[in-house]
């Protein structure tokens, strides 16, 4: 389980920023305890939970990076041409052989070099005159060479704990001859929505009732970030039956999360179910849209506890908060890191006006103008609650709290939609 304190995450404050809201979320937080070896290609996704050590160098041999000859540097004749007989042949994979001082050695990319040689002409900078080959004065001594341990030497650290595995890493572990990684267990989370004014797709819609969209975002989200997650269904405004399926995903899970509920109004049961269970902290975010965040503890009846998100209830506020406070704090709880997203500078081809002390997400499609410059075009409508606002544009318009008005022709910040999911 999670290690929480029940004052982990207290704070008195009015509003927090990002920067103080990520500082809060990952102050002190260890990872989950709990290890396990997978296969390589099983890997990507997961956190590694020891250093990969280097078993062998890369390359482990000194050999070609081209096709071409292979010669001694110390034969070539200073400022022009040199001819040299071809004294032998050597396909990747083949022994190398010695070089008789004097000649050349037809070689190709990923052979290795015959002992002696130190340079390699690309067979295109040469040319051939019978079972001689004619070299191009310039080149310099080790030229298309590629050293052992260019790359990495044997016992030299490879990959670091806490690295999210990715294709790129699986391909080093891979050239290393690595076959299976220990890695961080799962963040188990549990997902859960309450109301009674929600129901599941697929069942039928009530008078005045809605489908449940934000647990089905929050599953989604969670499983690209490789958690193990649970779906606790809709639970019904009854604080008790609140209180005890709280208690109750706290027993098998890390990670508690759910959406709406953790406001001050006489509806909010989330909110007073993680109170009477557990421990809670409420923030106020300086951010739009998404400003109430809950973060608290809930002890199980065994003795465990698991860490509670509370976020709110708009399905565009979900996803921004989601991707400023769970995601980093899923990180740093799986084992690894969390990243910044880097925001691109793109024109805005709108305008916009803003409180100061507030950052604000503005959502945005992507479009190159007549003179080349990518644009971003607003999404007509601003509703923390309109769902296609999402599903038509490319990503998020950050504006900083200092920032009032946006004018038309503006460098503003564009956080793409896959950095933050």
């Amino acid at each position: 389980m999670a290690q929480l304190s029940s004052d982990q995450f207290a704070f008195g404050g009015q509003l927090l920023s990002i920067e103080d809201a990520l500082d809060r979320v990952t102050a002190g937080l260890r990872p989950v305890e709990g290890m396990e070896e997978v296969s390589l290609i099983d890997a990507d996704g997961r956190i590694l939970g020891e250093p990969l050590i280097a078993p062998v160098s890369l390359p482990p041999f000194f050999n070609s990076a081209v096709d071409g000859y292979a010669v001694r540097f110390a034969d070539l004749l200073p400022g022009r041409e040199t001819s040299l007989a071809v004294g032998g042949r050597v396909p990747a994979g083949a022994e190398a052989g010695a070089l008789v001082a004097g000649q050349a050695v037809r070689i190709f990319t990923g052979a290795p070099m015959p002992t002696g040689c130190d340079t390699v002409f690309m067979q295109e900078d040469v040319r051939l005159d019978g079972d001689r080959v004619v070299l191009p004065p310039g080149l310099k001594p080790g030229a298309n060479c590629r050293p052992a341990g260019e790359d990495l030497m044997a016992d030299s650290l490879a990959l670091m704990a806490g690295r999210a595995m990715t294709p790129e890493t699986i391909a080093l572990a891979a050239a290393l001859g690595v076959t299976r990684l220990a890695v961080r267990r799962r963040v188990r989370v549990a997902v859960f929505s309450t109301g009674n004014e929600i129901v599941s797709p697929g069942q039928p819609l009530g008078d005045a009732q809605l489908y449940d969209s934000n647990r089905f975002t929050l599953q989604a989200l969670l499983r690209r970030l490789g958690a193990d997650v649970t779906d606790l269904g809709i639970l019904r405004d009854e604080p008790g039956a609140i209180e005890t399926a709280l208690q109750a995903a706290a027993a098998g899970h890390d990670l508690i999360l759910t959406s709406g509920g953790v406001s001050t109004g006489e509806e909010d049961h989330v909110k007073a179910a993680v109170e009477a269970v557990g421990s809670l902290a409420f923030w106020r975010l300086a951010i739009k849209p998404g400003r109430p965040v809950a973060m608290g503890v809930i002890p199980s009846a065994n003795g465990e506890a698991a860490a509670f998100i509370g976020l709110p209830g708009n399905p565009v506020a979900v996803f921004v908060t989601f991707a400023h406070v769970v995601r980093p704090f899923l990180a740093v709880l799986a084992g690894g890191r969390p990243s910044v997203p880097m925001a691109l500078p793109v024109r805005a081809a709108f305008a916009y006006a803003k409180k100061a002390g507030r950052r604000e997400y503005v959502r945005v499609a992507l479009r190159r103008a007549p003179d080349g410059t990518m644009e971003a075009v607003k999404h007509p409508r601003d509703g923390a609650g309109v769902i296609t606002s999402l599903t038509e544009t490319d990503g998020l318009v950050e504006l900083p709290e200092k920032v009032e008005t946006v004018t038309p022709g503006d460098q503003v910040a564009f956080l793409s939609y896959s950095l933050l999911r």
